[in-house]
């Protein structure tokens, strides 16, 4: 089945089922009638796709056993989205450029006063080293020439 069919393609794609499977059950429609409680008429306008009740079409299905057809129409969700929002981690906002320098060499500043006086230094060797290569690119970036936004002639 397609998500391009017309209402009146799906009433007639479903009522072919629902006589493929009185069928199969070797039913004729005055039995399947008589067990979903429906009268003849009602039985042969769905199976013939010319519509009917949501009651009739319920009994039906029920009598033909399928059901577990209902439940496909409108799963019940096994997962509620909301305790996926407070399992997830925290967001975590993007640093500009310059915050990341002035916080490296706040960093380094500190590491070096606490050199100057026996004290150890705050932060780990990863951090330092870490700080130390973000000024050291830093540094480069800011020693090459701006790049002209003019178009070589």
């Amino acid at each position: 089945m397609t998500t391009s069919q017309t209402l009146g393609e799906l009433e007639i794609d479903l009522g072919e089922k629902l006589k493929r499977l009185r069928l199969n059950k070797n039913w004729d429609q005055k039995t399947l009638a008589a067990r979903a409680g429906v009268s003849v008429r009602a039985l042969r306008n769905i199976e013939a796709g010319q519509g009917s009740t949501v009651k009739t079409l319920l009994s039906v299905v029920r009598a033909l056993g399928r059901e577990s057809w209902l439940q496909t129409v409108a799963p019940v969700a096994t997962v509620n989205p909301l305790t996926l929002t407070s399992r997830a981690s925290k967001r975590v906002r993007a640093t500009s450029p310059t915050v990341k320098v002035n916080a490296a060499k706040r960093l380094l500043a500190t590491a070096k006063l606490a050199e100057g006086e026996g004290q150890p230094a705050p932060g780990s060797p990863l951090e330092l080293n870490a700080a130390r290569r973000l000024l050291a690119t830093a540094n480069q970036a800011n020693e090459q020439p701006p790049k002209s936004r003019k178009k070589p002639e």
